[in-house]
């Protein structure tokens, strides 16, 4: 080849060859990007920073920013019973770096709040893995000597209507699980309504109030120093946290279950591939030893019931929470 054709070859090879290089680069650098996460991932809580459900949202992000590289923020977004968390994540990109850390609650707001919210608490979502349930259990204090739950149900049929049951308000959790409770067995309770749970259990304990279907984390110490006595939990199965307590089937108050779960819900459309490292995360999280000791601190039960089960789950409840909610024309303010 002629000298002079060389001189001109060659810096179109180099070129050529620096554009390559500069294309895979490129490339590599994409691919980078697309591999989930590859920058920090929103975790919403509709509850103020303390609370049960921003404690166990904080423990799972510690372990989702260490299992998966990038760090998973803890965004509290309280008010308006989590609808302006939820309304936020229903919005977002369904991408996997918004995300909502939710509780039993996303479940009653569509009965609560019927044609005042701009999500669907079913189709907006696409629900990941619960990693954590408080199962609601009946206590009862020193003002109602009943020992067992056949002795509480006979007492309530015997006096209609006289047997009061305290809750931390109207439409709360312990709201419906009275509710449902008296249903199923057909029974008339007094339904007392409180402004949160710690006066409950002042009361209770104070023997100005009989009976209470409360989380099992807001009376636990209570019931472990004798001051209120658990008569059943509804649940499944029995908590590990009272292993000599019955489930209400057990005890013979049918099938009655009322757990209180904390999860992971992504905006509808998640790509599936995410979904499942997500899935995965969760599982890891509920099988990892810190996260059962840190779970049994606050009185929950580590659980992850993922996937097509915890959507089916979900739409139950909403179901049957919202028609509880028409049946007694409830309302949220």
């Amino acid at each position: 080849m002629p000298k002079n054709l060389r001189q001109k070859v060659a810096p179109a090879l180099i070129n050529k060859a620096l554009a390559a290089i500069a294309l895979v680069a490129s490339c590599g650098t994409a691919a980078a990007q697309t591999a989930y996460p590859y920058k920090p991932v929103k975790l919403v809580v509709g509850f103020a920073a303390g609370g049960p459900t921003d404690v166990v949202a904080r423990a799972f992000a510690d372990h989702a920013s260490r299992a998966l590289g990038q760090p998973f923020v803890v965004d509290n977004k309280p008010g308006a019973n989590t609808i302006l968390a939820a309304q936020a994540v229903a919005g977002a990109p369904a991408d996997g770096y918004t995300l909502l850390f939710g509780a039993t609650n996303h479940t009653m707001i569509p009965g609560l709040y019927s044609g005042r919210v701009k999500f669907d608490a079913v189709k907006s979502f696409r629900p990941l893995c619960t990693v954590a349930t408080s199962p609601t259990v009946l206590v009862v204090g020193p003002a109602l000597p009943a020992r067992s739950l056949a002795d509480y149900m006979a007492r309530a049929r015997k006096e209609p209507g006289r047997l009061s049951a305290g809750t931390a308000g109207v439409g709360s959790s312990g709201h419906f699980a009275t509710e449902m409770f008296a249903r199923a067995n057909s029974l008339q309770l007094n339904h007392v309504p409180y402004k949160g749970a710690a006066p409950v259990v002042t009361d209770l304990v104070g023997g100005q109030l009989d009976s209470s279907f409360a989380t099992l984390g807001s009376v636990l110490p209570q019931i472990k120093i004798g001051k209120l006595t658990a008569l059943a939990v509804a649940s499944p199965k029995r908590s590990s946290l009272l292993p000599d307590v019955a489930t209400f089937a057990e005890a013979g108050g049918g099938n009655y279950s009322a757990d209180a779960w904390y999860g992971l819900l992504a905006p509808a459309g998640l790509d599936e591939t995410i979904a499942q490292q997500l899935e995965r995360v969760a599982r890891d999280f509920v099988q990892s030893p810190a996260a059962t000791d840190k779970l049994r601190g606050l009185g929950l039960d580590a659980d992850a019931t993922c996937g097509a089960a915890f959507a089916s789950q979900v739409g139950r409840e909403v179901a049957t929470y919202t028609q509880i909610a028409r049946d007694l024309d409830l309302k949220a303010d």
